[in-house]
């Protein structure tokens, strides 16, 4: 169950003039896990930003602004959070991590007082929230992704609120280049088709190891969804889709014909729904787009 955690109300003495958020650098970061008695652990996917100019950035890259209500996933620290907080016109963050999510509110407080009502937290595992566990329906969703489960949650998340128009999020560069990739190249797979389910997807740049604390061993990069209403949002409807795209790539070398035997209960029922979908029998399904697979849940 979510549990949504108050704000802390800053002393006047911490409110700045001009009202926009201090930035977390290095030195901050280590002073707030040290203070909490917080070691990223790889079991949460936790790597830290500290690098105020690459919040910013990505914040820029998301488009977001005082009309959106921005979803964050794994704040942390606050980092990311705070530079949305400077744009956005409120934040809901989720976090896993009890300790985490217990002091976020005070940073906030410290460091963007005059933002700290517009933010609030949610003690969850984003692969399970609810609807009804958000203060707010959120219109954009920007976050650095735990990087163990980052399509799982992404997918959930733009399945669950479809008012979500953009999201950019950032996750690990081979991953982020799946998400990315079109019909037919080699990286073109099961995360690909059903991002674009949801809408348009593409890079919008990488991401540095030396930003994070501590220094992952991959590097990252930013991928951006456009949300086009193009398929229904019917969760039925988007779950036959998705069966069929799990069928065509769980055997990557087979052809269609073959590969959907058991999702279409015969070779022969496989073929006949390929050929009423209009697709090729003999093709592979790395060559077929979403709407391929939308037509092919279709037929009956």
């Amino acid at each position: 169950m979510a549990v949504v955690l108050g704000q802390v109300g800053p002393p006047l003495s911490e409110v700045t003039p001009g009202g926009e958020p201090r930035l977390l650098g290095p030195a901050q970061i280590r002073e707030l896990a040290a203070e909490v008695g917080v070691r990223p652990t790889k079991t949460l996917g936790q790597n830290f930003v500290h690098d105020a100019n690459t919040v910013r950035r990505i914040v820029a890259a998301s488009g977001v602004g005082p009309d959106d209500v921005v979803l964050e996933v794994g704040p942390g620290l606050g980092s990311l959070t705070l530079a949305l907080l400077g744009v956005a016109g409120r934040v809901v963050a989720i976090e896993i991590d009890p300790v985490l999510a217990q002091r976020i509110p005070q940073t906030i407080a410290e460091y963007a007082p005059q933002q700290s009502g517009n933010f609030e937290v949610i003690l969850a595992d984003a692969l399970q929230v609810a609807r009804d566990d958000l203060p707010a329906v959120p219109t954009a969703l920007v976050a650095n992704l735990p990087y163990n489960v980052s399509v799982p949650v992404l997918l959930h998340l733009l399945g669950l609120f479809p008012e979500i128009r953009t999201a950019l999020v950032m996750v690990q560069a081979e991953v982020a280049d799946r998400l990315a990739a079109p019909p037919g190249s080699r990286t073109y797979g099961v995360p690909s088709v059903k991002a674009r389910y949801h809408g348009r997807v593409s890079r919008a740049g990488a991401v540095g190891r030396n930003v994070f604390w501590p220094e992952p061993k991959v590097e990252s990069g930013l991928v951006r969804i456009e949300r086009t209403d193009e398929y229904p949002t019917d969760p039925d409807f988007r779950q036959r889709v998705f069966d069929a795209i799990d069928a065509a790539f769980a055997q990557r070398r087979k052809t269609m014909r073959s590969a959907l035997a058991t999702w279409a209960g015969s070779p022969v029922e496989a073929e006949r729904r390929l050929r009423a979908a209009g697709i090729d029998p003999g093709i592979r399904g790395e060559k077929l787009d979403v709407a391929d697979f939308v037509r092919l849940a279709t037929t009956d």
